[in-house]
C-alpha cells in the first residue's frame, strides 16, 4: 500500500536516500504515488509568454535576460494588452488550459499594475487559468493581483539555500520565501520550483526539493527546469546534467509532493522522446506548450501531440464552476479586438 500522506518535515538526508534508490524502484514508487493522486495518463498543458523581455537588473547566472550579460537579447517593453489577448486566444486554440505571463523584472512598479491587472482579466475572460511571474511582490501587489483574478503566481526558489549565492547575489533566499508567503496570504496558488544542472551537487537538488515540500502548504505547481545554456551567461559552459539525474529529480519531487503538478519546463527541447516518457513515468504531469519559453526554445505543439499520441496521454481539462462559466461568458461580451503582429524572435538583433 502506497503512503500518499503529505509530509512537511523532510530532511535532506532522507531525500538523498531517495535519490540513491535503484532507478527502476524509484520510478515505480513515484508512479504509484502519482496514480494514487491524479487521473491516469493526463498532462496539464500551459503556454508561457514573455510580456516584457530583457534588461533585468538581477544577476542570475543562468539568465539571458539579465542586463549584466551580453547574450544578444534585445530588450522589449511591456507588451500591449491587445497583443497579449491574441496570444492567449492562440494558446487556447492549440490546447493550453493555463496561460502564463512572464516579465523580466526584479519587481513590478506601481505604474505597471493597471496593465497587469487588465491582462489577468482578459485571460480569465477566455476561460483560461492565469499565472504570472513578475519577480518579487510586496503584500499590496499580491493582493491586487489576487483581486484581479490571478490563479497562480510563479516564483522559483531556483536551487538550495546553500548553493543559492553561487548563482544569484542581487536578492537573497528569504526574499523569495517572503514573496511566496505574500502570494499565499493573498489567496493565490503557488507555482514554485527550480533549475537543475547549474553545477550544483546532488545534495543541493535534495535541498531544493526539501524547501518546496516543507512549505506550510506545498506548491500546487512545481516546475523543474533543466538548465538551457545560453552563450554569454556565466553558466554557458557548465557540465551537462545527466538525463538520469534529471529524471530522478522529477521522481523525487513527485514522492515528496504527491498532490502537486510537477512540470517539465525549460530544457525539454533537448530531451529525447524516451527521456520525456520516463519523466512522465516518474510523475511529471504538466508541460509548457509552444515554440518558446520566454527566450529559450521549446518543442512545438505538433511534436508534443505526436508524443502524447504515442504514449496514450490526454490533455487535462479545467474544472470550472457554473459561476465561473457565467463570468467567462459575460466577460467575453465586452472583449475588445486586437491588431498587429505578436510573435517575435526575442534573441534576434535584427
Amino acid at each position: 500500500m502506497i503512503n500518499t500522506t503529505i509530509r512537511q518535515n523532510w530532511t535532506v538526508s532522507e531525500v538523498d536516500q531517495l535519490f540513491a534508490m535503484p532507478f527502476m524502484d524509484l520510478l515505480f514508487q513515484a508512479q504509484s504515488i502519482h496514480r494514487a493522486n491524479f487521473p491516469l495518463n493526463e498532462v496539464q498543458v500551459s503556454t508561457l509568454l514573455s510580456i516584457k523581455t530583457g534588461a533585468c537588473p538581477e544577476d542570475c547566472k543562468y539568465c539571458p535576460q539579465s542586463a549584466r550579460y551580453d547574450t544578444g537579447l534585445e530588450k522589449e517593453q511591456l507588451m500591449e494588452v491587445a497583443k497579449l489577448i491574441k496570444a492567449a486566444k492562440e494558446a487556447k486554440a492549440t490546447g493550453s488550459t493555463r496561460f502564463c505571463m512572464g516579465a523580466a523584472w526584479k519587481n513590478p512598479k506601481q505604474r505597471d499594475m493597471p496593465y497587469l491587472l487588465e491582462m489577468i482579466k482578459e485571460v480569465k475572460s477566455l476561460g483560461l487559468e492565469s499565472c504570472m511571474t513578475l519577480g518579487m511582490l510586496d503584500s499590496g501587489q499580491a493582493e491586487q493581483l489576487s483581486q484581479a483574478g490571478l490563479d497562480y503566481y510563479n516564483h522559483n526558489l531556483d536551487t538550495s539555500p546553500e548553493y543559492y549565492d553561487k548563482i544569484i547575489t542581487t536578492r537573497n533566499y528569504q526574499d523569495r520565501l517572503d514573496t511566496l508567503e505574500n502570494v499565499r496570504n493573498a489567496g493565490m496558488k503557488v507555482c514554485s520550483g527550480g533549475i537543475v544542472g547549474l553545477g550544483e551537487a546532488g545534495s543541493d537538488r535534495s535541498g531544493l526539493l526539501v524547501q518546496l515540500a516543507n512549505m506550510p502548504k506545498q506548491p500546487e505547481s512545481v516546475p523543474i527546469n533543466k538548465l538551457v545554456k545560453v552563450k554569454g551567461t556565466p553558466l554557458d559552459s557548465v557540465e551537462d546534467l545527466d538525463d538520469f539525474d534529471f529524471i530522478r529529480t522529477i521522481a523525487v519531487a513527485r514522492i515528496l509532493m504527491p498532490q502537486s503538478h510537477v512540470r517539465l519546463s525549460a530544457g525539454r527541447e533537448d530531451m529525447s522522446e524516451q527521456t520525456q516518457a520516463l519523466c512522465f513515468m516518474a510523475g511529471a504531469n504538466s508541460i509548457f506548450y509552444g515554440c518558446k519559453l520566454l527566450t529559450t526554445a521549446n518543442p512545438d505543439e505538433n511534436s508534443d501531440m505526436r508524443l502524447f499520441k504515442k504514449l496514450g496521454i490526454n490533455k487535462e481539462a479545467i474544472n470550472q464552476s457554473p459561476f465561473e462559466v457565467e463570468q467567462r461568458v459575460d466577460a467575453a461580451i465586452v472583449r475588445f479586438s486586437e491588431k498587429g503582429e505578436l510573435f517575435y524572435d526575442a534573441t534576434s538583433k535584427a
